[in-house]
């Protein structure tokens, strides 16, 4: 048993990074489920059209987490061995990335943004309701737009604050921005202090203002820490990266970014599948997924965790310790998505009933939430697998144990049963989710086999 269970000190270290980061997640995750409830009042169709938006900026958002992954793992490693200049480049090339990144996507979501929504509205259901969601999906989605510079440049700050082993600040950042979004979704989705009342546009406004706030936050910190986060002096005297660093960044960082494009792309196509049986399943969906989000943050922390604690054992060259702590540190994510997958299962009848809407849809998303709980202890190994994985920069292995996986198992499957069966909506979720436990499988083999343990700094 000692192989999979640490003693105090261990528990005590990986907690140290962990609990802020599952704080920080499950106050932005929460804030995000209060968002779907304000606007969830505002009826189906407001909840289905923020749904869809949302869905496409979902894609954008894990580009932008894969640009800075892939870096990300230099930044570990060589935090690990103490080389700040070489932090400091990685920090570089993380802010010029995500900016062309957000410039990509503006363009992108402003050229396609209508006719990607639409994608979503196939099902049964009534083309009044139809187009009624689409207006309000574009009119929220073109000004989350203006948000994606602040996000973009924020995540450069907190990625690199993380992986150098200091979560606190992020997590501060974070509280506060989300405070000011609930704040701001109260005053300007319902129209209080004498300001007029703008629906779904008002939690997109509310969105982008917090945002800003959480990059000043995230900024000031860093700058006025600078002593201990000597990554920021001199970091903006210019933005040049040595060549061969840059390329050996961009390397890392593509097939990540890829992978994340292609995973949510895969993520959004499911859910297009499952929308295609009726327009009710998009707000079903909706409803599982916010409980999801918010219970899951346990497993989705520690995870990330696990890369950075791996990472910058990997990056001392601490190979054996890297390996057994990935074993003990598997085991305690499983542990947090079996205690939050029951919690899910027990939340499962009851959740629903705070939406308003109809009880089709609340049937309907208390049985995809059970699903769910059930398949969550899976999710977990599989999500700190993969992070084990890549702390030891095996991209290629990730891109085809995540995306590939996704397009060759999850998508074929959610196609096939949407397209040439009369499967329903429930039967058809739970065939394709359960493909989670060969891909699990998949991650155990390539954890347990120690190709992943490999510096990559020295």
């Amino acid at each position: 048993m000692r192989k999979y269970i640490g003693d105090k000190q261990f528990y005590y270290h990986a907690l140290r990074l962990i609990v802020p980061m599952m704080v920080q997640y499950a106050i932005s995750n929460f804030v995000s489920l209060l968002d779907n409830l304000m606007i969830g009042r505002l009826g189906t169709n407001a909840l289905s059209g923020v749904s869809i938006a949302n869905q496409l900026l979902f894609v954008y958002n894990l580009m932008i987490f894969g640009a800075i992954a892939g870096v990300g793992i230099f930044t570990a490693q060589y935090h690990g061995i103490k080389n700040e200049e070489g932090v400091r480049n990685t920090f570089r090339f993380k802010i010029v990335m995500n900016l062309i990144l957000a410039c990509i996507a503006i363009v992108v979501f402003i050229i396609f943004g209508s006719t990607l929504i639409s994608t979503f509205l196939q099902g049964e259901g009534s083309p009044r309701d139809a187009m009624e969601t689409l207006d309000i999906g574009n009119s929220y989605l073109r000004i989350m737009l203006v948000g994606l510079f602040p996000l973009a440049i924020a995540m450069a700050y907190s990625g690199t604050l993380r992986e150098t082993g200091e979560t606190s600040a992020p997590m501060k950042a974070s509280l506060a921005a989300v405070l000011v979004n609930l704040v701001g979704n109260f005053i300007l989705i319902y129209g209080y202090f004498g300001l007029p009342a703008f629906g779904a546009r008002g939690a997109a406004i509310a969105t982008v203002i917090s945002r800003i706030v959480e990059l000043a936050m995230l900024a000031v910190y860093t700058n006025r820490h600078s002593s201990v986060h000597t990554f920021i002096k001199g970091a903006y005297k210019h933005l040049f990266i040595p060549g061969d660093l840059a390329w050996k960044f961009f390397v890392k960082s593509l097939p990540l970014m890829c992978n994340e494009v292609l995973w949510a792309a895969g993520t959004a196509f499911l859910n297009q599948c499952y929308s295609y049986r009726s327009l009710s399943a998009v707000a079903a969906q909706n409803i599982q997924s916010t409980l999801w989000n918010l219970l899951g943050v346990a497993f989705i922390a520690t995870g990330e965790c696990v890369g950075i604690i791996i990472g910058q054992q990997l990056g001392k060259g601490d190979i054996e310790k890297a390996k057994g702590d990935s074993v003990r540190l598997l085991a305690f994510t499983v542990f947090l998505g079996l205690v939050f997958g029951l919690l899910q299962i027990a939340l499962s009848p009851f959740f629903p009933m705070l939406y308003n809407t109809t009880q089709e849809i609340r049937t309907l998303a208390s049985r995809l939430l059970m699903i769910m709980g059930v398949l969550m202890p899976v999710a977990a190994y599989a999500h700190a697998s993969y992070f084990i994985i890549r702390a030891g920069g095996r991209v290629g292995i990730t891109f085809l144990f995540d995306s590939c996986f996704t397009w060759l198992a999850y998508v074929p499957a959610a196609y096939f049963l949407s397209r040439y069966t009369d499967t329903g909506l429930v039967m058809m979720f739970a065939m394709v989710q359960s493909l989670e436990l060969p891909k699990a499988l998949i991650g155990a083999l390539m954890v347990h086999s120690g190709i992943w343990a490999k510096n990559i700094v020295k």
